[in-house]
């Protein structure tokens, strides 16, 4: 009989992706493009944000933050997936284990809770324009994104203390390519029943309340495009890239924890998995953001600026 909140377990073997060698070879050299271009898109939006005055306003704040939080989180996971694809022992430490749990759910649940302020300063921008500068002024953008940050480290330590209290006492192998936690509680030896209740019910706070609070916001974002005359298309389409990423990050988040504990599949977990930890931080700056003319104004004048700049460093 092992003792609660200590573990016989001291590290995870994880499968990963594919356990054929062949395969593995293949899936190398897509994550790391994918993940170079997640770098690379998204530092670049930060940039273009921070040295432009013209994109100091709420929207761009909130898209250069979604970024920040995109290159934390696909960093939180993919660099040790492509160091799996490499390595014969695919093991991760029990503290390392840990510690992956912390960072992915915060920056996970940060990130749902932010979504839900970008879609209410769209419904501001588009249902109440002429009071938008007062309502989303600064202050208030970065009040949002505080509580944003606030409620994701909240969330994500209380989950991380009720897995980790589990006892975990073998076996230790983990059917998917990071530490999930719908698959590591299945490997606790402890009872998981009431664990997983208070894991649907912080899955509900982080999940279907923002859910929630953006579908609302575009419930009045498109009757109010529907009354207007003209500019239509411009308003429609920035609504669209913001639905795009909360139907993908959403949708995929809500199949792997609002649903039965029995109804957990490892290969179609491991594909649902794929498209938030690697697909959506990749497609933010992609259809969200760098489709944004304000945004290709501001990287071609940064273009500009690095190549006047390196001239001048010539001469």
């Amino acid at each position: 009989m092992y003792s609660e909140n200590q573990s016989d377990v001291t590290e995870f073997i994880l499968l990963g992706l594919s356990e054929d060698p062949k395969v593995q070879v293949v899936l190398f050299p897509i994550f790391l493009i994918i993940y170079m271009t997640t770098l690379v898109g998204n530092l670049l939006l930060i940039v273009a944000v921070r040295m432009d005055r013209r994109l100091h306003n709420s929207m761009y704040i909130f898209l250069a933050n979604l970024s920040i939080l995109d290159i934390c989180f696909t960093s939180v996971i993919v660099p040790n997936v492509l160091v799996n694809f490499l390595s014969l022992k695919k093991s991760i430490s029990y503290t390392g284990c840990a510690m992956q749990v912390f960072f992915y759910l915060f920056l996970a649940e940060t990130e749902c809770v932010l979504l839900a302020f970008m879609a209410y300063d769209r419904y501001v921008a588009i249902c109440h324009p002429l009071h938008y500068n007062t309502i989303m002024d600064t202050m208030a953008c970065l009040w949002m994104i505080t509580l944003s940050f606030l409620i994701g480290c909240i969330i994500s330590s209380l989950d991380l203390y009720f897995t980790f209290r589990l006892t975990y006492c073998g076996p230790n192998t983990i059917n998917h390519f990071f530490c999930e936690v719908p698959l590591l509680m299945q490997l606790s030896c402890s009872d998981i029943s009431s664990v997983n209740i208070l894991k649907l019910v912080s899955s509900a706070i982080v999940l279907l309340t923002p859910l929630l609070l953006i579908l609302i916001s575009y419930v009045h974002i498109i009757v109010a495009i529907m009354r207007i005359s003209s500019g239509r298309y411009k308003a429609f389409s920035t609504c669209v890239s913001h639905l795009v990423v909360v139907v993908i990050l959403y949708g995929t988040a809500l199949f792997m924890y609002i649903r039965p504990e029995h109804s957990v599949t490892q290969g179609t977990d491991k594909i649902v998995a794929v498209f938030y930890t690697a697909i959506t931080p990749v497609l933010n700056p992609l259809i969200y953001s760098l489709r944004n003319k304000d945004v290709h104004r501001a990287i071609r004048r940064l273009h500009i600026t690095t190549l006047i700049s390196e001239t001048g460093k010539k001469i």
